[in-house]
């Protein structure tokens, strides 16, 4: 079923609720795909959408876990690969990679859950940021790649739109 903002829900109900429509759309993008698919390069620079969402699982850790000082798993960001968190490795398979994002999403929900939109943090380049802010980039990141992955999964079958026909 697909997830609505609530009408009358409050500010850190409706960013979550928003946040996890855009999730949720972005397993939905991936369904039925193979793992030749998933891993096909889509683009001239090569992203393909398994790599997309390692990428959104390491960015959420990031943002949610590593700004409010929580812990988490090792993230794939490496200083000499500004790519690695977008590229899918030959040793991961999809299990891994999506087993990944639903932990970061469990573990940011958990972080999410656990703070007023008021609690701030100090975000990877020193800035004091609120939970508000970082729910809103995230919002704006996952339904940035969403669109990626909406263009990618019709180039591979022609399916398109943010939630799957029969909902």
């Amino acid at each position: 079923m697909t997830i609505r903002v609530p009408y009358l829900g409050d500010e850190k109900q409706s960013l979550h609720a928003s946040l996890n429509r855009h999730r949720d759309v972005v397993l939905w993008k991936l369904d039925g795909l193979d793992d030749e698919q998933l891993r096909r390069p889509m683009t001239p620079s090569g992203s393909t959408m398994l790599g997309l969402v390692k990428h959104l699982a390491a960015v959420e850790y990031g943002w949610f876990c590593d700004t409010f000082g929580r812990e988490h798993e090792p993230l794939p960001f490496r200083d000499d690969d500004p790519e690695a968190d977008l590229r899918v490795e030959p040793g991961e398979s999809t299990a891994d990679v999506l087993a990944f994002y639903a932990r970061a999403r469990a573990t940011c929900d958990a972080v999410i859950d656990s703070l007023d939109v008021e609690a701030t943090g100090t975000a990877w380049y020193g800035e004091k940021v609120s939970l508000r802010w970082v729910l809103i980039h995230m919002v704006e990141e996952v339904a940035r790649h969403t669109g990626h992955l909406d263009v990618m999964r019709e180039l591979l079958d022609g399916a398109t739109g943010d939630h799957r026909p029969d909902e």
